[in-house]
């Protein structure tokens, strides 16, 4: 991967992306046992596009993507065999090579978004009225890279969703040591004992504070560097893909799927940046 010379529209599929993508597929096999030709790459690309746009599925051009329901049907397909899970992690690999994932300081943080067909894992947002939502919460590297991600409804309280969230990281964490130790950013939503354990147990050094301190501390404190923004800003990059800013799809795993591609292109953007 490197600086790509053709400037691609925002809902276009990186030609690099693909390249990772398409040894993780399984070949498409008739009843006889045979392989049959399927333009892969295009049924990519449709699914990136209505990640992207927020188009319903039914919606995705034709002419460019062929039929929407086969689009669809191996985006459902996929997304139960995790391989969008796997390209997040392939190209997570690529990016610690070139650049290096930052442990020194990580962060977790969830965000709810609303989800108005309601479906697996939604809840009341105590933020929205009590309407149906979701909640992702995510866990970045120092630099904001996404490094594990877990969904939940919207009702769950992050503190609870700290321990899953710290086994869901899709690569090999480090073993921390005395000379290169790991913290651990939060926020005051999970300064509770609970969290304090489960992040010591995990050989983290848990910095748990609230947004106002941290400004406190940059104006107060020379040299001071802010470190949980960081997962602040990962979010935002992730409602950027408007069909996870809300959600429509009932079946988690097919909405998981949309986070963890999303997660994957965030990851490839920071790669072709080196």
């Amino acid at each position: 991967m490197g600086n790509n010379t053709t400037q691609l529209k925002s809902w276009e599929l990186p030609d690099e992306l693909w390249n990772n993508f398409k040894a993780l597929i399984p070949p498409k096999k008739s009843q006889m046992g045979r392989p049959i030709e399927v333009d892969f790459k295009q049924i990519l690309s449709g699914i990136f596009y209505v990640l992207r746009t927020g188009i319903h599925w039914q919606a995705c051009p034709r002419e460019q993507f062929g039929p929407p329901s086969t689009v669809h049907y191996y985006f459902s397909q996929w997304s139960q065999m995790g391989i969008f899970e796997q390209i997040w992690a392939e190209v997570l690999k690529i990016y610690d090579d070139l650049k290096g994932i930052e442990w020194e300081w990580q962060s977790i943080d969830g965000a709810m978004t609303k989800a108005p067909l309601g479906g697996e894992e939604t809840g009341a947002n105590p933020t929205d009225r009590g309407k149906l939502g979701t909640k992702r919460s995510l866990h970045t590297d120092g630099k904001g890279i996404p490094i594990g991600i877990v969904p939940s409804g919207a009702n769950r309280h992050d503190m609870k969703l700290l321990a899953f969230t710290l086994g869901a990281t899709v690569v090999e964490r480090p073993e921390p040591t005395e000379d290169h130790p790991q913290h651990l950013c939060l926020d005051k939503g999970y300064d509770y004992e609970q969290c304090h354990q489960e992040a010591n147990q995990q050989n983290y050094i848990p910095h748990i504070r609230a947004r106002g301190e941290e400004i406190q501390d940059k104006r107060n404190t020379p040299g001071y560097k802010p470190r949980r923004w960081v997962v602040e800003v990962t979010h935002s990059w992730l409602n950027r893909f408007r069909k996870i800013l809300i959600r429509f799809e009932k079946k988690v795993v097919n909405h998981f799927g949309l986070i963890q591609f999303a997660c994957a292109y965030i990851t490839y953007k920071k790669v072709e940046t080196y």
